[in-house]
């Protein structure tokens, strides 16, 4: 009998210990720090491509979006053992800008496939989509206020009435403009 791959494996063990779902990630869920701020725990993962799809810049945005583009691979990895619960709050996260789509992966450590849910870009016509989002820049611009956003969104979601991510990010990121030399930030 062939050994079963290493991702398959632990994805096979996460099932087994109720987290039955693989999630591709590709922007700020990349970073640990912003994971384990979600969910309160950093899952396995390994590295992932994803094919036919390309990751954008949005404007007025520090997070990518994804949408099927031939001929084009997003580089990024799978968190796998996410539960049922855990993928609501992901779902939560993601917000009304992206539909969960189920998706066929390549681990970058073994050329290995697998399904794996992703978050892709709701609109598939958006003119705010541009070039390419690059995630060594975000971790140096933008990380440290995007997980105290994050954060914040957490706790929010304690509350009767939570905002939603988008909600979230907007106030925040009013609250943190830093208005040039001799011009003031509109209200």
């Amino acid at each position: 009998m062939a050994a079963t791959p290493p991702a398959a494996a632990a994805a096979a063990a996460a099932a087994a210990a109720g987290g039955a779902h693989s999630v591709f990630v590709y922007g700020s869920l990349m970073a640990d720090e912003v994971v384990s701020a979600i969910l309160k725990r950093i899952p396995v993962s390994s590295p992932a491509l994803l094919a036919n799809h390309h990751r954008f810049n949005v404007k007025d945005r520090i997070y990518p979006a994804i949408l099927p583009v031939e001929s084009k691979k997003v580089a990024g990895k799978v968190i796998m053992g996410i539960s049922d619960a855990e993928l609501i709050v992901l779902d939560a996260f993601e917000d009304f800008e992206y539909v969960r789509r189920r998706v066929q992966i390549s681990l970058t450590d073994t050329s290995e496939t697998m399904h794996a849910d992703t978050y892709v870009w709701s609109d598939a016509e958006d003119p705010d989509l541009y070039g390419e989002w690059d995630f060594e820049e975000w971790k140096r611009v933008h990380m440290k206020d995007f997980l105290t956003m994050t954060l914040g969104f957490m706790d929010g979601l304690e509350r009767p009435e939570p905002k939603t991510q988008v909600e979230t990010y907007q106030s925040f990121m009013h609250e943190h403009e830093q208005p040039e030399s001799g011009t003031q930030v509109k209200s």
